[in-house]
């Protein structure tokens, strides 16, 4: 009797042994399930996250142009001498500039890099500003002489000193404060999205944290 007793007594040790080890078991397969479920979930949340990151940067990514116009007069004077200066040939005319003058941006060929396991952006390179000037030259009180007409080399030297003269102005004008001003509100975009996201956004060396950064680094 106590022989069957000892041996049903080794079964039911045994048997609670074989729970212990399943139910342990169930346990190590659930919570790798759950750590390759939380794994994948990290992995989409970043692939997700890039993704948004990179599309907003192809939204901002355009031709960001400020236009302005500009106007001036100039009076162009040339003189042939002969003879030691007996005879000369003079020829003059009034000239009236209009001028349609854009500084562009083009922030498709702006250069990033996303580093998606510290969640940090960086901007490389933002492109120079481009310049355009078309001017509108109208010639007025013309006065030459057929010793002294005026030629081809004439209305180059005049478009070039035209241009030379509205490059002065853009300069002093408004213009490219304007031009940046427009730049620095479409990268905000990207800094208040990558804030949002818990991202880090860098450029030139610098975190950016506000627009004010922006402001230093492209007026600086």
């Amino acid at each position: 009797m106590r022989l069957n007793e000892h041996y049903l007594f080794l079964q039911k040790k045994e048997m609670i042994k074989r729970i212990l080890l399943l139910a342990a078991a169930i346990v190590i397969i659930f919570l790798l399930f759950k750590f390759c479920e939380f794994k994948k979930s990290d992995s989409s949340s970043i692939d997700y996250n890039s993704s948004l990151l990179q599309q907003q940067i192809l939204n901002v990514g355009k031709l960001v142009v400020t236009e302005g116009h500009f106007a001036e007069v100039l009076t162009y004077k040339d003189q042939d001498n002969y003879f030691g200066g007996m005879v000369s040939f003079e020829k003059k005319a009034l000239i009236i500039v209009n001028a349609d003058v854009t500084v562009a941006y083009d922030l498709h060929k702006m250069e990033y890099d996303i580093d998606e396991k510290n969640k940090i952006i960086t901007i490389i390179n933002i492109p120079a500003a481009e310049l355009k000037i078309s001017p509108d030259i109208q010639f007025y009180d013309v006065n030459q002489s057929k010793f002294n007409a005026f030629t081809g080399d004439d209305y180059n030297k005049i478009n070039k000193s035209v241009r030379l003269n509205l490059a002065k102005k853009i300069e002093k004008s408004s213009l490219k404060l304007n031009a940046q001003n427009r730049l620095i509100s479409e990268l905000s975009k990207v800094l208040i999205l990558t804030n949002s996201m818990g991202w880090t956004l860098q450029y030139d060396g610098k975190i950016i944290t506000t627009e004010t950064d922006f402001n230093s680094k492209i007026k600086g």
